[in-house]
C-alpha cells in the first residue's frame, strides 16, 4: 500500500468519513485529488483494511461513510513503528522562479505576489479550522492532537514562505543589488539581471 493509503487510515482510525470528507482531513498529512481517494478505498476496502456504511441523504446523493477496520488499524500501527522515508518536494512554483529570469520584470512580480496571496488565503482558513479543534484537543491524549499541531506547522511554514516571498520582492527592488549586479554583468534587461543573479548564488 502507497503512503496515501496509510494517511487515509491514519484520519479513518479517528473519525468515519466520506471520500469527500477525507480529502479535506488530507490537507494537512498527504493533499490528494478525489480521483486518487476513491480507487484506493476500493482497493482498501476489497483488502478489509477499511469499511464502509450507505447513508441515506436527503435531497442530496446518498453517500458512503468509511471507516478503519481492526485489520486497517493493525497495518496502520505496523506502519508507524518504521523508519519513514527522506520528503520529496515538488512544487511547480519553485521551478518558475528558478527559471524567472526568462520573463520580464512584470511577470516576475505577478509569480511572486500571487503565491504570497494564495499562501495568505490558505492561512487564513486553516486558521479557523485551528481555532475549531484548538479548545479541545491541545492534549497529547486527544485523537485530534495530531491534527491540531500539523495545521499549525503548515501555518508556521506558508506564513515563512510569505516572509521569503516579501525578501524575494525586496532583493528585485533593492537598487545596491541591482547596481552590484549589473556592474559584474554589464548593463542589460531585468532579465539578464535576474540571471546574473543566480550565477552569483551558484543555483
Amino acid at each position: 500500500m502507497n503512503t496515501l493509503g496509510y494517511a487515509i487510515l491514519g484520519v479513518l482510525a479517528r473519525t468515519p468519513c466520506s471520500g469527500y470528507e477525507l480529502a479535506a482531513y488530507l490537507e494537512v498529512l498527504w493533499p490528494a485529488k478525489h480521483s486518487q481517494i476513491y480507487p484506493l478505498l476500493n482497493k482498501m476496502e476489497q483488502k478489509g483494511l477499511v469499511a464502509y456504511e450507505h447513508v441515506e441523504q436527503t435531497g442530496r446523493p446518498d453517500k458512503k461513510t468509511y471507516s478503519i477496520t481492526d485489520q486497517g488499524r493493525e497495518a496502520l500501527g505496523s506502519w508507524v513503528e518504521e523508519k519513514p522515508a527522506d520528503p520529496a518536494v515538488r512544487d511547480e512554483f519553485l521551478i518558475k522562479v528558478y527559471s524567472m529570469w526568462l520573463t520580464d520584470e512584470e511577470n516576475a512580480r505577478k509569480l511572486i505576489l500571487e503565491r504570497i496571496s494564495k499562501l495568505k488565503l490558505r492561512v487564513t482558513v486553516r486558521e479557523k479550522k485551528i481555532a475549531s479543534v484548538e479548545k479541545d484537543h491541545t492534549r497529547a491524549s486527544s485523537k485530534h492532537f495530531g491534527r491540531y499541531v500539523l495545521l499549525n506547522r503548515s501555518n508556521v511554514l506558508d506564513k515563512e514562505e510569505i516572509s521569503w516571498c516579501k525578501w524575494v520582492l525586496n532583493l528585485m527592488d533593492n537598487p545596491l543589488i541591482v547596481k552590484f549586479v549589473i556592474g559584474f554583468i554589464g548593463a542589460g534587461t531585468f532579465n539578464t539581471l535576474i540571471r546574473g543573479i543566480s550565477m552569483l548564488s551558484e543555483c
